[in-house]
C-alpha cells in the first residue's frame, strides 16, 4: 500500500514538473519568438510620442498600429532592460520590418523622423519663418515672437532688435519635434562657425563691428546678381562709407517699406524717411535686411581693390561700375532710362 502511494506521488510530481517545464518552455518560446520575430506594418505608420507619455500607453499604441503583437510583453521587455523611462519624445516613422527589440532601441535612441529644409541666401526673417511654417516645423507667430524676444537676443549677444541677418542660410536636417529655441540656436551656431576670427579681423579693418559687418554683408547679398560681382559691390559701399557718402541702396528702401512695397520703387519711396532708407540716412541702417551667405560675408570682409563709387544694373543681373558721377549718369542713361 505504502509503495503504491509512493509511486503515485512520484508520478504526480513528475507530471507536475513536466507540465511546469512545458509551460515555462512555452512561455520562453513565445517570448523568444516575440523578441526575435520582425513585424511588417501593413502601411507606413507615423507615431507621435509626446513628452511625459506613459510607456504602457506607447506600448498599446504600437500594438494597435500593428507594429508589435503584444503590448504587455513589450512592456516586460522594457522592464527587463530597465528602459521604461528612457524612451524619447518625438515623431517616429515605421515602414520597414522590425523586431520589438529594434523598435525599443529606436525609441530609446530617439531615432525620430527627420526633415531637411533649405534657407536660401538673402531670405528675410519673415521669409524664413514662412518656410518653417509651410513645412510644419514651427508656427509663424511663434517664430516671429521668439525672433524679437529681448532675453533670447541678449543671451546670444545680438545687438539688434531681432534675429534678422543672424540665421545663416544653409540646408538643415533636423529631427521632428525639435524645440524652436533649439532650432534657432543651431542656425545661430552655423553663423558663428562662418564668422571666423579672420573674417571678423578683416571687418574690423574696415571699421565694422560684428553687427555692422552682417548689416553691410546683407546689403551686398541683396544687391548682387551673382557671387562674382559681390567683391566689387562691397568695395563700392565701403568706399562710400569712407567718404561719408550715403549708400543709396534700393534693397534697404524696400526693406524699410515692408508690406507697402508692391514691386516698384517710386521717387516718393526714395524720399520716405525710414530707419532703413539709405537715400535719406547716412551710414549703415540699424541692422541687417536679410541673411547673408558665405560669399557675401567673404566679399564684405575682402572687397575688390577698386575705387568705384557707383554701379547701375544692366538689367541682366550684372552691373556697370563707375568711378565718377559723370560716368555713372552716362551708364544710367544707357541702361536704365532707355528701358
Amino acid at each position: 500500500m505504502v509503495l503504491t502511494r509512493l509511486r503515485s506521488f512520484r508520478r504526480t510530481i513528475f507530471l507536475l514538473v513536466s507540465l511546469l517545464l512545458f509551460i515555462v518552455g512555452g512561455m520562453l518560446t513565445t517570448a523568444w519568438l516575440f523578441v526575435t520575430h520582425p513585424v511588417t506594418p501593413a502601411t507606413a505608420v507615423v507615431l507621435q510620442i509626446k513628452k511625459g507619455t506613459a510607456f504602457n500607453t506607447v506600448a498599446h499604441r504600437l500594438e494597435a498600429s500593428g507594429l508589435i503583437s503584444n503590448a504587455r510583453m513589450f512592456s516586460l521587455l522594457a522592464r527587463l532592460r530597465d528602459e521604461i523611462g528612457s524612451i524619447q519624445a518625438g515623431e517616429y516613422d515605421f515602414s520597414q520590418p522590425a523586431t520589438p527589440k529594434e523598435i525599443l532601441d529606436r525609441l530609446v535612441k530617439g531615432d525620430v523622423r527627420r526633415i531637411q529644409f533649405t534657407i536660401p541666401e538673402g531670405f528675410t526673417l519673415r521669409q524664413i519663418g514662412e518656410r518653417l511654417a509651410a513645412l510644419n516645423i514651427a508656427p509663424l507667430d511663434a517664430f516671429l515672437l521668439l525672433a524679437v524676444d529681448e532675453r533670447f537676443l541678449a543671451s546670444h549677444n545680438i545687438r539688434g532688435d531681432s534675429l534678422e541677418g543672424y540665421l545663416f542660410p544653409e540646408t538643415y536636417t533636423i529631427r521632428t519635434g525639435l524645440p524652436l529655441t533649439t532650432l534657432l540656436e543651431s542656425m545661430l551656431d552655423q553663423l558663428d562657425q562662418q564668422l571666423t576670427p579672420e573674417l571678423l579681423d578683416a571687418a574690423s579693418g574696415h571699421k565694422l563691428d560684428r553687427h555692422q559687418f552682417l548689416t553691410l554683408a546683407s546689403i551686398v547679398q541683396k544687391e548682387a546678381g551673382n557671387d562674382e560681382e559681390m567683391p566689387l559691390i562691397a568695395a563700392v559701399f565701403l568706399n562710400r562709407l569712407k567718404k561719408r557718402m550715403r549708400l543709396q541702396a534700393d534693397p534697404t528702401v524696400i526693406y524699410g517699406l515692408g508690406e507697402e512695397y508692391q514691386g516698384n520703387i517710386t521717387l516718393a519711396h526714395l524720399r520716405r524717411p525710414t530707419p532703413y532708407n539709405t537715400y535719406t540716412i547716412s551710414g549703415l541702417p540699424p541692422g541687417p535686411i536679410a541673411s547673408p551667405g558665405q560669399a557675401a560675408l567673404l566679399a564684405t570682409a575682402f572687397p575688390a581693390d577698386v575705387n568705384y563709387l557707383y554701379f547701375v544694373s544692366r538689367g541682366d543681373g550684372t552691373h556697370i561700375f563707375s568711378r565718377t558721377l559723370k560716368e555713372h549718369n552716362q551708364a544710367v542713361r544707357r541702361y536704365q532710362l532707355r528701358r
